[in-house]
């Protein structure tokens, strides 16, 4: 018997078909935030068959929650640079002095201070404008934002208050019109199957009191 020929040398560049350099990882996939319904009469025909929506209420307020602390966080970053600009041009020595040169340690630990309390000052008041500011750029968009209607878990006692809330959606808020005319009170099901009611708008969901706001329906369903 013939001795086994010997195994083939690897070739030099061998790590270069390793499997951690030829396996492109990639990145784990972003949950939808919004998913597609079939669209209705009463939405826009140009957007097509399908719209996006919420799955249900939890999902919408919890987006509009995390899209305002982002923005609140971005704002803030932005205003401590903003501020610490601020209190170092509040804070800086007379120009007489620099251009002398005659600036003491002591001038710099004043401006130390100074700027410390210049800085807690103006970021106090950037902070609460900030929040205000991620309230008023969300508000508009979440109100508008549509809700599948399959998601809003209805308990029988909201059984009612959906049904005039739909009746004004569908009937353009004319008091002449109403469910109780269509013969429907029996279940949410059967009006939903009747008129083909997909979605609600996020504004629906905070009632007929335009002083309502999403801050305060979340709140009280909180």
């Amino acid at each position: 018997m013939g001795s086994q020929p010997p195994p083939p040398t690897p070739p030099p560049n061998a790590e270069d078909y390793s499997a951690a350099a030829t396996l492109i990882p990639f990145p784990r996939r972003i949950p939808l935030l919004r998913g597609p319904i079939k669209a209705t009469q009463s939405d826009d025909p140009s957007s097509g068959p399908y719209i996006l929506a919420f799955k249900n209420p939890r999902a919408w307020a919890a987006a509009y929650e995390s899209s305002k602390s982002q923005i609140t966080s971005q704002c803030e970053a932005g205003s401590r640079i903003g501020c610490s600009i601020s209190a170092s041009s509040k804070c800086k020595p007379p120009w007489w002095k620099i251009l002398l040169g005659i600036s003491s340690k002591q001038d710099y630990s004043e401006r130390e201070k100074c700027e410390e309390i210049e800085m807690r000052a103006c970021f106090a008041a950037a902070k609460e404008k900030c929040g205000v500011f991620a309230k008023q750029r969300c508000a508009s968009a979440f109100e508008n934002a549509r809700i599948e209607v399959n998601g809003l878990g209805l308990k029988l006692a909201d059984r009612k208050d959906v049904f005039r809330l739909i009746s004004g959606v569908c009937f353009v808020n004319k008091k002449s019109y109403g469910v109780g005319i269509w013969g429907i009170d029996k279940s949410w099901g059967e009006f939903r199957n009747n008129y083909e009611v997909t979605n609600i708008r996020g504004r629906d969901l905070l009632g007929f009191d335009e002083a309502n706001s999403i801050e305060e329906y979340l709140r009280k369903n909180s």
